[in-house]
């Protein structure tokens, strides 16, 4: 059975993964080398184990085998790491159910635990859980640009006086990444791990998959339908990119999608002076903050010896204004360490100033880089379209002093100059999602990674998706979170196939979005079926 099924998939594999590459670059080997280097990749047969001591035997893990470069399957392979949990109703199975939780650089490897853990019955019996980490990331042949925890600090603000030191640290982390991995970078994008998820699929014997993504698990999913629309079966987009804005105009979302959450923030807190005392009218609790921020620009804020600045407190409100409740107790706090009362640190975390970044905290960080989710981030932000990025730090400046103007509370940070600046020309153009493929996208109104418009935006570009918009919604990551109008919708579809007649809208609930604001206190869930809180990633 193996022999026949490998038979049937290896030619397409070949034919439209050298198809999807030549659209853009035509390949340097012939079509019917491709095609033979490609079915030696299709015949692999994982050799699957139990993936840790200390994770349940069901849990399986493998390596499989893929090109660096589509154009050239005869050149440098790579290793791509796969884990599996089988469907609990075997006469039940449909086929594999694939994830990805976010990042870019985000590892997926261990998502089968945690969807064994949240996703209802009727789904876990349907599928068998696939994770992976993609390209370049986790223990997938991991990336490294060799950066020091002080380069990985990325979301600057714009000072005048430290301007040109920026344009500096944003051409070093670019020459070191081109010094360190030059000849692989330029392969972690978004396409070829599309490509490489096709792969899995042959090489699992499925005709098709179906898919859960997170935020930039969002956009793969997309770019997914867009290389191989016959191939996608069952596919949600939770916490949707707006593939037209990859990934520069993204980022700038963040600025721009804060501002109606804070003036929605300020509204909360006038309607609750009583208890908080920032302002009885939306006004004055904008005064309130926006003196907390010029008192800690001339002078930092110190709560049990940690010093806050103005652009720590602007920093940490973008992400947390869009939990009014969570945004008033941290400003509150800052009010009383200001006037220099006793203040709760703990409530103040999301003013604190930028952690180090990397893999410190999951399971395989002792095998891979501690840069690596750094270095696969930005191959995958600057390598995916590097016509979003200019060329003339001039040009970042002025950007970064009018979106300070026009987005105060972030324009700056995520506006200024970023080491895209300084990288390669893409290998191929940024994807242009446009298919009728079935999906089904979900969205929170008020998300602070990906805000509602750019969901909008997704549902647009697929012509054949259905959405779910859940007023109210707080926070990244919809589904599951205890919401019987948002679970119900998506375990539908994933369980039948079915998509709703007409777009859904939800309102949230107290316990969903309580749900939300449990997740966004946990570091890392590398085996949450919902993608990391990381302030600085989708």
């Amino acid at each position: 059975m193996a022999v026949s099924v490998t038979a049937t998939l290896a030619p397409a594999l070949a034919t439209s993964t050298a198809t999807a590459a030549a659209a853009a670059t035509p390949s340097t080997a012939s079509s019917s080398a491709a095609t033979g280097a490609l079915n030696r990749y299709v015949k692999q047969k994982p050799q699957w184990k139990r993936c840790e001591a200390d994770t349940p035997a069901e849990f399986e893990c493998a390596t499989i085998k893929a090109p660096l470069d589509y154009r050239a399957p005869g050149g440098k392979r790579i290793d791509l790491a796969i884990s599996r949990i089988k469907s609990t109703a075997p006469d039940k199975r449909r086929g594999v159910l694939f994830s990805n939780p976010g990042g870019p650089g985000g590892p997926g490897l261990h998502m089968p635990l945690g969807m064994q853990e949240r996703l209802p019955e009727s789904v876990r019996q349907k599928y068998d859980l696939i994770g992976f980490d993609p390209r370049g990331v986790g223990r997938s042949s991991p990336v490294s640009c060799d950066l020091e925890p002080e380069e990985e600090n990325w979301l600057r603000p714009y000072k005048k006086a430290t301007f040109d030191k920026d344009v500096a640290w944003a051409r070093d982390v670019a020459n070191k990444c081109k010094e360190k991995a030059g000849d692989t970078l330029p392969h972690i994008t978004t396409r070829n791990t599309a490509r490489d998820m096709d792969l899995l699929r042959a090489v699992l014997g499925e005709k098709k998959i179906s898919y859960v993504g997170y935020s930039y698990g969002t956009y793969l999913g997309a770019v997914y339908t867009q290389l191989f629309p016959g191939r996608a079966d069952r596919v949600v987009l939770d916490s949707a990119v707006d593939p037209a804005r990859a990934w520069r105009g993204m980022i700038q979302w963040w600025a721009e999608g804060a501002e109606p959450a804070f003036d929605r923030w300020t509204e909360w807190a006038a309607e609750r002076s009583e208890q908080y005392g920032l302002g009885k009218t939306p006004k004055e609790v904008d005064r309130t903050f926006w003196g907390l921020v010029a008192q800690a620009d001339e002078k930092p804020i110190e709560v049990e010896g940690q010093p806050t600045t103005g652009d720590d407190i602007r920093s940490g409100m973008r992400g947390a204004v869009f939990t009014p409740k969570y945004a008033t107790e941290g400003v509150v706090e800052l009010k009383k360490a200001a006037a220099g009362k006793p203040a709760s640190a703990k409530k103040l975390a999301a003013f604190a100033g930028p952690e180090e970044a990397g893999t410190a905290g999951t399971a395989e960080a002792a095998e891979v880089p501690s840069d690596n989710m750094t270095a696969s981030f930005w191959a995958v932000v600057c390598g995916d379209n590097s016509a979003a990025w200019s060329r003339d730090p001039e040009s970042y400046r002025r950007d970064a002093v009018e979106d300070k103007g026009r987005y105060p509370l972030f324009g700056d940070f995520a506006s200024s100059i970023k080491p895209c600046a300084f990288w390669d020309t893409s290998r191929e153009p940024a994807t242009r999602v446009n298919n009728k493929a079935g999906s089904l996208v979900v969205q929170n109104e008020w998300d602070s990674q990906t805000p509602l418009p750019s969901g909008q935006a997704l549902h647009a570009a697929l012509k054949g998706s259905k959405m779910v918009t859940v007023l109210g919604g707080e926070g990244h990551g919809v589904y599951p979170s205890g919401n019987a109008c948002t679970d119900g919708t998506v375990t539908g579809y994933l369980v039948t196939g079915r998509l709703p007649a007409k777009d859904v809208t939800c309102r949230a609930t107290a316990e969903s979005n309580a749900e939300a604001r449990e997740h966004r206190k946990r570091d890392a869930l590398p085996g949450s079926p919902l993608p990391q809180r990381a302030p600085d990633r989708f």
